[in-house]
């Protein structure tokens, strides 16, 4: 009798164990991130974090700090959007399976820039004096496109460019490349 009790129990707990992993799916993209997440090198990473605090306010979400007091990984919410970031890091050895590493430089270190974030903001005028007062180096002053955004460029202390604009009107893709047509040199263009 006792043996069978044990094993009513034992079905009992298995079947509770089931529900709650059921009830705890993973989900493959956690909810708090979009699909593409941009993760930037920065050097320092924790100077980087208290720019882009007063330059976009970003709210630090995390940091995780690895060998030699640097940045591993960072997390900021910067309006809806996580970005994160990490320090500079050496050449890490190979995986199992796998290539050796590069090493990870932010563009200022490694000499190029390679891509930049945008930002949509409600007033692209204010955000655009905010970076610039913060430090940021103005790239490309705000100025209304013609694909109907009114939009700047900024480069942070640390290399990266950051695009921001506000959407003011919304242009079809024909109206787009007329426009753009117009500003190109040559036989189309002005």
């Amino acid at each position: 009798m006792a043996v069978k009790k044990k094993k009513v129990k034992a079905k009992a707990v298995a079947k509770k164990v089931k529900k709650v992993n059921k009830a705890k799916k993973v989900e493959a993209v956690p909810a708090r991130y979009g699909t593409a997440t941009a993760m930037l090198v920065v050097s320092p990473c924790r100077e980087a974090l208290k720019f882009y605090e007063n330059a976009f306010g970003a709210k630090v979400l995390g940091v995780m700090e690895g060998f030699g007091g640097l940045v591993v990984h960072a997390e900021m919410l910067i309006g809806d959007s996580i970005v994160m970031l990490n320090d500079e890091m050496p050449p890490m050895p190979p995986m199992p399976g796998g290539q050796a590493g590069t090493a990870h430089r932010s563009p200022k270190n490694a000499g190029s820039h390679s891509g930049g974030v945008m930002l949509y903001v409600p007033d692209v005028d204010s955000a655009f004096k905010k970076a610039v007062d913060a430090g940021a180096i103005i790239i490309m002053p705000v100025s209304d496109m013609f694909w109907g955004d009114r939009y700047a460029q900024v480069e942070d202390p640390f290399g990266h460019v950051w695009s921001m604009g506000t959407h003011l009107r919304d242009v079809s893709d024909k109206e787009a490349q007329e426009a753009m047509a117009k500003m190109m040199p040559g036989p189309q263009g002005g």
